[in-house]
């Protein structure tokens, strides 16, 4: 028996948050980017998948840190090479 592991809970990984359209807005307004500026994230990804982010949705992802407490990070959902070989070929 395959045991699932909940991602969201392992204590290495970062709170991710998935943006509404009006707080991609701006964030985008604040940081004078546009969504192709982005670093990226794949839609494969383990928490991208836990949390449902769909492609051209934005992340926020909150990392713990010792020195500012707490640091954000800002991440578009790309989609991957497997996805759309598996929507080519009909797996979806």
């Amino acid at each position: 028996m395959v045991k699932k592991i909940d991602v969201l809970r392992h204590e290495l990984v970062p709170e991710h948050i998935i943006l509404s359209d009006k707080e991609a807005k701006e964030v985008l307004e604040k940081y004078n980017v546009t969504i192709d500026q982005l670093p990226k994230i794949f839609d494969t990804d383990p928490v991208v998948r836990a949390i449902g982010a769909k492609p051209g949705q934005i992340i926020k992802i909150i990392r713990k840190s010792p020195t500012a407490k707490k640091s954000v990070a800002y991440r578009v959902v790309i989609e991957s090479s497997k996805s759309i070989l598996s929507r080519e070929l009909g797996e979806e």
